[in-house]
């Protein structure tokens, strides 16, 4: 019987090892694992806007209640409700009988101090009378002045005019009824300009600055945007809702805004161009990060991305993507990085080169 040496025996299972080995890998080429069909999109680049939502009411741009700063009868209402009225149009008119009576008087009065001023200029002059005397006669003169003086303005507070140019609004009294002082006539208010008073979160005071833009949207006009610009900005903010207020000019030329309307805002705090912006359902959150999936020669590979704002159904992208990448939005949930991926669209988009 013949014998082979150990190290022939080695040497045989070595060699079948090898070609086992080889006809494995040989197999795995040849049946490896199906690419993964996926829908894919390239990378858009577009114009950003950063805008935020709000609620506000429009204000007149000036108004005042229409009061009277002396007590009296009303003589007449020399206004229509609703009516448009220019600065310094007479609105109402008290009974001026009583003042116009005292300003005759005090009028009287100042015409007969006055010869007797002038008598005692004369008289001083000829030393017939003393220097108290001739200060008297002058003194008396200009009271007599300032009585008649403040039976004119009484006068004029008769009238009430228009303080501005605006539309005055229904009327709380009637012609010959006895109205007190501070009492309310009528309100008029300066629509041609309306006000929006709106809040806004702290966090955003900050990139607020002044002229910037705003659309606004009202229940009554549904399907008509008005737009306007940030005046001004309150010096302090509500220490419990840690809201600023902010206020804007909307021009009204038709009259359509009126005061006390519950507004929808919507304030623009800047724009951005050239951003990446990809499909929202491209996103594959993981934790508190971010990431996509990018074709790459044929293969899906895993990046991190950091998204900036938000726009309905996009998302922008601040890092982690190029401009002639292309990310997956259809089956990336079964995705592992590297797998192979075929891409089933209407017109497959170019593969980016690898990096």
């Amino acid at each position: 019987m013949t014998r082979f040496p150990l190290w022939a025996f080695a040497a045989l299972f070595a060699a079948l090892a090898f070609s086992v080995s080889a006809q494995d890998k040989k197999d795995q080429k040849a049946g490896g694992p199906p690419a993964m069909p996926v829908r894919a999109v390239p990378v858009k680049v577009g114009t950003v806007v950063n805008d935020i939502s709000a609620v506000g009411s429009l204000i007149a741009n000036e108004s005042v209640v229409i009061r009277p700063e002396v007590a009296g009868r009303i003589k007449a209402i020399q206004f229509d409700e609703g009516q448009a009225v220019a600065k310094g149009a007479k609105l109402v008119l008290l009974d001026t009988s009583e003042v116009d009576a005292q300003l005759a008087g005090s009028s009287s009065d100042v015409r007969l101090q006055q010869a007797r001023a002038n008598r005692a200029e004369e008289l001083f002059k000829q030393n017939f009378i003393s220097q108290q005397a001739l200060d008297d006669a002058r003194e008396a003169f200009r009271k007599a002045t300032a009585r008649r003086t403040e039976d004119e303005v009484r006068l004029a507070k008769m009238e009430i005019r228009a303080p501005f140019a605006g539309i005055v609004g229904l009327r709380l009294v009637s012609p010959g009824a006895y109205v007190k002082a501070g009492e309310d006539l009528a309100r008029l208010d300066a629509i041609d300009v309306i006000k929006l008073d709106f809040r806004i979160p702290e966090v955003f005071v900050g990139q607020v600055t002044k002229n910037q833009s705003v659309a606004v949207r009202v229940d009554a006009f549904p399907g008509q945007p008005f737009k306007g610009q940030v005046y001004a900005l309150d010096t302090t903010l509500d220490d419990k809702t840690r809201t600023a207020t902010l206020r804007a000019r909307i021009p009204n030329p038709g009259g359509k805004l009126r005061p006390g309307m519950f507004a929808r805002v919507l304030l623009t705090l800047g724009s951005r161009d050239k951003a990446l912006l990809i499909p929202e359902q491209a996103l594959v959150p993981r934790g508190d990060k971010n990431f996509v999936f990018r074709v790459v020669d044929g293969k899906a590979v895993m990046a991190a991305v950091e998204i900036g704002s938000r726009n309905p159904g996009e998302v922008e992208i601040v890092k982690g993507l190029a401009a002639s990448d292309v990310v997956v939005t259809d089956g990336q949930m079964k995705l592992q990085n590297g797998a192979p991926v075929m891409v089933m669209s209407d017109k497959q988009p170019a593969a980016a080169p690898a990096k």
